[in-house]
């Protein structure tokens, strides 16, 4: 089940299914199940290109396109859902930069990210504030030459290696609306005041750094506003948010995508009453069920990536691909391991690690309710009477 890809983007597919088949596959579980950081895989990703598979060619990247990078996205996630995670917010970082970075900062850090150098992590999340951005308490106040940032950020991905984190704080915290007081702070891991506080422990998404970070008075340099103005972050965030909600869908495609083919293969191998169980209506309806909606979940994410790709707005888009897939993700992990039965409820199959995954994207990159209220203002704006 695959859609028609432009030629370029279907060999980088290909070659990363291959990757995947062939590393990550006999890898997978063992490295989840220890919660271990994949760093060979990680090191063959970046001599693939795939840490700089976005960004310009000027800058060192591939310049592909984001349907290109949706297709790397599920391919990697087939293979385990982490990996398509940990280049989800270093590409997030890396369109930050180049849409709305000044030269200087563009110079300083993207040829150095797309050689895999340093990777970005992206900072929203805070204790009171997650899906409702402009609720964020971490402030930044203008001294001279330099921001003071104070705050907690929590949830960060990459948060442990990544050697530049995307800020998003408030530099006029009286601002109204609240958003007009929101700016990005380009801050590295050496600046004075930024500590990490803890790694999060995690039902799934694991193999990948997640921690808490505090910043206490941390002088962050004026030239590492995003931009070099204020007030323009919420807009930027947003704008980098449709692409990690193409970064999700295509994650829970898939994930979706492997759960099907354990299943559909185990159906045809176990019997009862005699005959595969794959001969059963019953189970004939699960699966008929589970490969439409994960065809659909990979167009609608096809469609947002090339939204995307003609510069265009893509909430709506990105918004309804990222809630029917991570939706879909959910409904068909569970028919899977009800198809296996009892011994897909043990860790002697992926079933069981896929099935933990799935919850992580249906909240991560704002929640599925949040995406409702997001589809919903956007048709309306579209529709307007």
């Amino acid at each position: 089940m695959t859609i028609a890809l432009p030629p370029e983007a279907q060999a980088i597919a290909d070659n990363v299914r291959r990757f995947v088949d062939r590393e990550v596959m006999p890898l997978a579980n063992e490295l989840e199940h220890a919660d271990a950081f994949p760093q060979a895989l990680l090191d063959q990703m970046n001599a693939m290109g795939l840490l700089g598979c976005t960004i310009a060619e000027r800058f060192g990247g591939s310049g592909l396109s984001y349907v290109a990078y949706a297709a790397i996205v599920e391919e990697l996630s087939r293979g385990w859902m982490s990996l398509g995670g940990m280049i989800n917010t270093h590409i997030i970082d890396a369109y930050l930069l180049e849409q709305f970075g000044t030269p200087e900062q563009q110079e300083r850090y993207l040829p150095r990210m797309a050689r895999g150098e340093i990777r970005g992590a992206f900072t929203i999340t805070e204790p009171n504030a997650g899906s409702d951005v402009q609720a964020i308490q971490a402030s930044a106040k203008r001294e001279g030459d330099f921001y003071v940032l104070n705050g907690t950020k929590q949830f960060v991905t990459n948060g442990r290696r990544a050697g530049i984190f995307a800020v998003i704080c408030k530099t006029d915290p009286q601002a109204s609306p609240a958003y007009a007081g929101i700016s990005i702070l380009l801050v590295e891991p050496t600046t004075p005041g930024f500590t990490i506080v803890r790694d999060v422990e995690k039902l799934g998404y694991k193999g990948v750094d997640t921690v808490i970070l505090r910043f206490d008075d941390a002088r962050v340099p004026a030239t590492q506003l995003l931009g070099a103005r204020e007030g323009q972050g919420f807009r930027q965030a947003l704008s980098a948010l449709e692409v990690g909600r193409i970064n999700v869908a295509a994650r829970a495609v898939g994930l979706s995508q492997a759960a099907f083919e354990d299943a559909i293969r185990y159906a045809q191998q176990r019997q009862t009453f005699g005959v595969p169980i794959a001969e059963h209506q019953a189970i004939q309806f699960k699966l008929a069920e589970m490969a439409t909606k994960i065809e659909a979940a990979r167009l609608l994410t096809y469609k947002a990536a090339e939204t995307k790709d003609r510069g265009e707005r893509t909430d709506l888009e990105a918004g309804m691909a990222k809630l029917f897939a991570t939706e879909t993700a959910l409904e068909v992990t569970m028919e899977a391991m009800r198809i296996f039965g009892g011994v897909g409820y043990t860790k002697d199959l992926r079933i069981e690690r896929l099935y933990r995954d799935a919850p992580f994207m249906a909240i991560g990159e704002g929640t599925n309710e949040i995406q409702h209220i997001a589809i919903a203002r956007a048709l309306l704006r579209k529709y307007a009477v």
